[in-house]
């Protein structure tokens, strides 16, 4: 056994000095990532039922071997015994899982005979009965509930918290996770049953019960193992509920209570904090089990790879993958699928086109995704023919395109403001035999209404409904979002109503796009109904409904509303985000109120959070509005010394600044130093100069 310290990940990257109390890795040299069921496991724990957790892994293939070895030899021994006459007379008395078995008073003589023709099995043999019954049908789960209750009531076997751990196990496993708590209750709770119940949640996917059970575990005296650990995290990842906070928290349990890690964990924890979009902390785990000599499982490389181009690390994503080949794990679709995303992400198109040919070289057909991803990066770079090649070369591999592939291309059209395009994309996927379904008619809605082109994003929705086509919460809240957008306040409140009797109940994202409508309209009464209404839903308001009602209060000028809002979020635990500084901040620049802006700006920093471009601008544009130039300039300099690039938005702002204060012989320098520092003028720039050059020409006559 190795000991290795291991650091605790943090919020950005794993800090390098090392713990005192370090974490168990067990080495796995050939099957490094097995996990044993709960079964064998349990079946080992009935060794040492002194310890508080369940036994580490077994360190070798040898002792792997020799337990398959001995759980053969419990099964042939099973078939020595004629356990058919017990499980015929259970099946005619079984009782309900609801029920207890009490120690007989008085006991039928046939019922006796029975029990003492069964008196010499030894334990090991039941529990494989058992685990055989509980791998068949669920009547047979009964059956076996019925085989540890008799048991029980003729103390034929003495290890019953295994009886009952491996039951709640096959509960779980049968998604009957309200019997598997029912039956906990007929035991007290030591670590075996724990574990059972912890790993039927984990595997139902009801993570809050896990976790509470793991919590009160650890009140009990007892320590959660691996497997647990495992199971919680898989069922995270499987949930798409995985995110940062929660692998930290997990992690930081599993170095505090010194539990002993296996290779599936270390597999566990490494993919999940990749899909919690944390690469670099999974990058760190990966290094640090790599330098044991231990290779990582192609999934979790994958999960890795998918981590790395989500972030734009296509260079470190390329890195894993090439690694993944040189230890000898061949790469299959889903690898070249994550690092193709990457590709199409960062807009590397040649580099996409190199790895679906490595693909194909490698012997390696491409599935549907696969060709999704070309399309998508054809459709990004507006090589519209390219992709309508992909797309027969989809049918020439009997590869059948989706109405989600059509939707991308849509998509990409939609980002670059070519609407039009949108009939052309319907006309080819028709061709091709596919029928738009609700996510494409969502985008080609979204696509229209971002060109403020109504008309059709309406025809659009009533073709959906004519199709048989049920509207979502994206649909209604698209339709809603594009007509407030356009100033049709009163369509999209009428919208809003009919989203309500259709039976769609809106989400929070609904009725923070009212709320910044009504806001807007400066119709207060009606912003507290909506909040009003949320609330009474269900729904608590979230970063955006804060960040919201601050922007439309500050742009009101109701300002004493917004710091109300500020306060009332904190104090619901939740923090305020740059965004929503960056809005308070702006609306006290709009209206001249430099010293409020400032203040803000000073809150903002006292929570934590870094100023950014946006508030930094505003803030020049507070002091500008406020006629004080030079503290307008201190904040650029502030720029320069924190590693903040001005960008054109800050130089025009600053040259609007000199003009208010009649300071116009100092523009053209503040220009020069925009064009010197590659940023590149825009027109508003380029006419504050000619203004300020216009002005020194007519002063100098």
């Amino acid at each position: 056994m190795l000991l290795l310290p291991v650091p605790v990940p943090g919020s950005t990257r794993f800090p390098s000095f090392q713990l005192a109390s370090p974490i168990l890795i067990r080495h796995h040299p050939h099957h490094m990532f097995h996990l044993w069921s709960l079964s064998v496991t349990t079946a080992a724990a009935v060794t040492n039922s002194s310890q508080a957790h369940l036994p580490p892994i077994p360190s070798s293939t040898s002792t792997s071997n020799s337990r398959r070895r001995s759980f053969d030899d419990d099964q042939a021994a099973v078939s020595r015994y004629d356990f058919s006459p017990l499980l015929t007379f259970l099946a005619a008395k079984s009782m309900p899982m609801s029920s207890s078995a009490s120690s007989p008073t008085s006991l039928d003589p046939a019922e006796f005979q029975l029990a003492e023709s069964y008196r010499a099995v030894p334990a090991p043999l039941w529990h494989s009965l058992l685990k055989s019954l509980c791998s068949s049908s669920s009547s047979d789960i009964q059956l076996a509930y019925a085989v540890v209750s008799w048991l029980q009531k003729h103390n034929l076997c003495f290890s019953y918290e295994l009886l009952y751990s491996i039951l709640i196990h096959a509960l779980g496993r049968s998604e009957k996770l309200y019997e598997a708590f029912l039956l906990s209750q007929r035991q007290s709770l030591t670590p075996l049953t724990y574990n059972a119940l912890i790993g039927a949640c984990a595997r139902n996917g009801d993570l809050e019960k896990a976790l509470h059970l793991m919590s009160r575990m650890r009140q009990d005296g007892y320590r959660s193992d691996f497997v647990n650990y495992s199971l919680i995290i898989q069922s995270l990842s499987r949930s798409n509920k995985i995110d940062s906070p929660i692998m930290l928290k997990l992690y930081r349990e599993i170095e505090s209570e010194s539990i002993e890690i296996d290779g599936q964990l270390y597999n566990d924890i490494i993919a999940g904090f990749a899909k919690a979009g944390e690469p670099t902390q999974a990058m760190h785990l990966l290094a640090m089990v790599q330098a044991t000599g231990l290779s990582p499982k192609t999934a979790t490389l994958v999960a890795l790879i998918s981590a790395l181009g989500n972030c734009g690390r296509v260079v470190e994503a390329e890195a894993i993958f090439e690694e993944m080949k040189e230890g000898g794990l061949q790469p299959r679709t889903r690898a070249y699928n994550a690092l193709l995303k990457g590709y199409v992400k960062a807009a590397q198109l040649k580099d996409a086109e190199s790895i679906v040919s490595q693909m194909e070289k490698s012997g390696i057909s491409p599935d549907e995704h696969t060709y999704s991803l070309l399309i998508d990066a054809y459709a990004n770079a507006g090589r519209w023919e390219s992709a309508r090649i992909v797309l027969k070369e989809m049918e020439a591999s009997n590869v059948q395109p989706n109405s989600y592939v059509f939707s991308r291309i849509l998509a990409s059209y939609r980002d670059r403001g070519e609407w039009q395009k949108s009939f052309q994309v319907l006309r080819e996927m028709k061709s091709s035999g596919v029928r738009p379904d609700r996510h494409f008619y969502n985008v080609m809605i979204d696509t229209f209404g971002k060109s403020n082109c109504l008309d059709h994003v309406m025809a659009t929705f009533e073709r959906m409904l004519s199709e048989g086509i049920q509207p979502d919460t994206v649909t209604w809240n698209t339709l809603i979002d594009c007509h407030c957008k356009s100033g049709h306040h009163k369509r999209a409140e009428e919208l809003f109503e009919e989203m309500h009797q259709s039976g769609c109940a809106p989400c929070a994202t609904t009725y923070n796009i009212m709320i910044n409508s009504f806001g807007e309209q400066q119709r207060w009464v009606e912003v507290k109904g909506l909040l009003g209404k949320m609330q009474a839903q269900g729904l608590l308001p979230n970063i955006v409904t804060y960040t919201t009602l601050v922007d439309i209060y500050g742009k009101s000028g109701r300002f004493n509303d917004a710091i109300e809002c500020l306060e009332v979020m904190k104090s619901a635990g939740l923090k305020p985000s740059p965004t929503m500084y960056n809005a308070l901040i702006n609306a006290y620049a709009q209206k001249g109120l430099s010293e409020q802006a400032l203040n803000a700006f000073r809150v903002m920093r006292a929570d934590g959070l870094k100023p950014s471009l946006l508030a930094l601008n505003s803030l020049i544009n507070a002091f500008g509005e406020d006629r004080r130039d030079a503290e307008a300039f201190s904040v650029l300099q502030y720029m320069k010394e924190n590693d903040l690039k001005p960008d054109v938005v800050t130089y025009t702002t600053l040259m609007k600044t000199l003009i208010r204060v009649d300071k116009f012989y100092k523009v053209p320098a503040v220009y020069e130093e925009m064009v010197l520092s590659r940023c590149t003028p825009d027109r508003k720039a380029r006419a504050m100069l000619r203004s300020a050059l216009k002005y020194m020409k007519q002063t100098l006559r």
